[in-house]
């Protein structure tokens, strides 16, 4: 069962991250990724997590657009996948990609940081 719903877990992410990038016609979706999707063990539910790099703002008018989409998303989601019961989904922001993204900054001023300071004791 659990193999099961992994497998319909991935589908599902395959088709909405098509789906949202060439169906839906929403300016507030920017680029956006899906990330991951978690199913319910009875196909009730899909929480759908993305992510995207934005500010605080963009990233609400993204969650109001694919909230918006969401009865079209499912409606499209049924058509492709091969399920009695297309689950409810639920979209979910995901902030991994963001804190990666940081931690890469950081680590990078590091590095800066830690050359400038090898140069200068060369110097002496």
């Amino acid at each position: 069962m659990a193999d099961r719903l992994g497998r319909l877990a991935e589908e599902i992410k395959r088709e909405l991250s098509s789906i949202i990038a060439t169906e839906v016609k929403d300016p507030r979706l920017g680029m956006i990724s899906i990330t991951e999707v978690n199913v319910s063990r009875d196909l009730s539910w899909a929480k759908v997590y993305y992510s995207q790099l934005g500010s605080e703002e963009e990233r609400e008018q993204t969650l109001e657009g694919l909230n918006r989409a969401k009865g079209f998303v499912r409606t499209e989601l049924a058509k492709r996948l091969r399920v009695r019961h297309t689950p409810e989904i639920i979209f979910q922001f995901d902030p991994s990609l963001e804190r990666g993204a940081k931690m890469d900054a950081l680590l990078r001023t590091l590095n800066t940081t830690k050359e400038d300071e090898g140069r200068h004791e060369g110097n002496e």
